[in-house]
């Protein structure tokens, strides 16, 4: 899962890198993947080197030529730091305002005030959902991580019982909720009516995002029982702010980027025409950078001055949140580029290829080809612009209701078990403090459940529509 302006590059993907056939270039993407998994995990080799020398690998294996393979590698790197990094770093500056003015103390001791240690789960599920609704999954993560990490520290819960829940929300909003990109893309290619799909979007969402989040977290936590990771989770300051901000300045300003972005989606529906004035503001105010980025700058006064912060203080707070993350933005960078030599060297249109004679009904037909897609891209945005064109053809003759499940069925399919070649993999592995292993055994687990437990909602609700 990476940001829009990544994934659009990767879907306008030029003319391929290399012109192997799809058996040498099905076997180049194994091994290109064997070799990444290999070096993380038997040679303990730092996870930006390895995926830097897979990509390059991957080139190899399918007879690319090495600069072909190293503009690919650059280019889907550079895109993926543009994109996700600029966003990581605001979130980051965010989150350490939040920690050194005590406003995330502030909300964390509110949630553990309010939800007894049963109804924690549920409550960060609903939380991750509220907040995932208009957000791209990035800007959701570095928002939710900080609470995520001090409610687990704080009321002593396992990383994976309050993480799994909170990830669940925003991974379900991601794949299957219009206004997200791979939705609406996957609804103007299939003709689908956007009240309809977002109706029968919601019904899907409650049961797949309770069996992937709460439920699911339980077995998690046994699997992988590990504590927030002390380097990621906001330090309190040195010395006390002379203050706390109150509740609902804090509240005000987390939920600022939200706010604006479910303004922009609102209005994209409603007007629904780009030359208008008041879309073009919405556009701006509402684009992932522009809204963090106000949050931020409202946050130096609603938290940093409200705690009595000098100009000086908030310099340095700012200085010291960008430090821990230069590792974070180098992997999850080295993951877009990974993906974008993937989708450079042919591999979205070798599973075209490979799916387009299968006789399947046309749900589950547009659930495994996203599935073949998202697998072989590591893109969920990708897989979606991918399988819909293949199967829009097939909703040229459906009912109102069958087309928004079609939708479904593929932005379900483009969820399904994100691995090393998914930048969010990536993310999610480092804020967490896991290893390659604990992060398939959690997180994508947890997607490979979100992605199945959707299809099956999508078939019954089609047997009953």
């Amino acid at each position: 899962m990476t940001s829009l302006s990544v994934e659009m590059l990767a879907a306008d993907a030029v003319e391929p890198i290399t012109s192997a056939g799809n058996a040498q270039l099905g076997i180049a993407v194994l091994a290109g993947i064997a070799v990444i998994v290999l070096l993380i995990t038997k040679f303990k080799m730092h996870a930006f080197l390895a995926l830097t020398v897979g990509s390059l690998a991957l080139g190899s294996f399918a007879g690319a030529a090495p600069a072909k393979t190293i503009a690919s590698f650059t280019t889907g790197l550079g895109s993926t730091v543009a994109g996700v990094g600029v966003l990581i770093a605001l979130g980051a500056i965010l989150g350490k305002l939040l920690a050194d003015s005590g406003g995330a103390d502030q909300i964390v001791d509110t949630i553990l005030a309010k939800s007894s240690r049963r109804a924690m789960p549920w409550a960060m599920v609903l939380i991750a959902s509220i907040i995932g609704l208009p957000l791209f999954f990035e800007v959701g993560i570095v928002l939710l991580i900080p609470v995520v990490l001090l409610v687990a520290k704080r009321g002593n819960y396992s990383l994976m019982r309050i993480g799994i829940p909170a990830l669940a929300g925003l991974s379900v909003m991601h794949g299957l909720i219009p206004p997200h990109p791979g939705p609406l893309v996957a609804i103007d290619a299939l003709g689908a009516n956007l009240g309809v799909t977002l109706a029968l979007g919601v019904l899907v969402a409650i049961p797949t995002v309770i069996i992937a989040g709460p439920v699911f977290s339980r077995y998690a936590a046994r699997w992988v029982d590990i504590p927030a990771p002390e380097k990621m989770i906001p330090q309190r300051p040195s010395e006390e702010p002379a203050r706390r901000p109150s509740f609902g300045a804090t509240l005000a300003t987390i939920l600022l980027p939200v706010v604006l972005m479910l303004v922009k989606a609102l209005v994209d529906i409603v007007v629904d025409d780009p030359e208008q004035g008041v879309q073009k503001v919405t556009d701006v105010i509402g684009s992932p950078l522009i809204a963090l980025l106000a949050a931020v700058l409202v946050g130096m006064f609603t938290l940093g001055r409200a705690a009595g912060f000098s100009r000086g203080r908030l310099s340095s707070t700012v200085e010291k949140s960008l430090a821990p993350i230069a590792g974070v933005l180098l992997i999850v960078g080295a993951g877009g580029g990974f993906k974008q030599t993937l989708i450079d060297a042919g591999v979205g249109q070798m599973i075209l290829d490979f799916s387009k004679d299968w006789s399947i009904p046309a749900l589950l037909l547009g659930w495994l080809i996203a599935v073949a897609i998202r697998l072989a891209t590591g893109s969920a945005t990708v897989a979606t612009i991918s399988a819909a064109g293949l199967v829009a053809p097939l909703a040229a003759d459906m009912s109102t209701s069958h087309a928004a499940l079609l939708v479904l069925a593929v932005g379900a399919g483009s969820l399904f078990f994100s691995h090393v070649n998914d930048a969010g993999f990536w993310l999610v592995k480092e804020y967490f403090g896991m290893n390659v292993g604990q992060t398939v055994k959690t997180w994508s687990v947890m997607e490979t459940i979100v992605s199945v437990v959707s299809l099956v909602f999508v078939l019954l609700l089609s047997l009953i529509l």
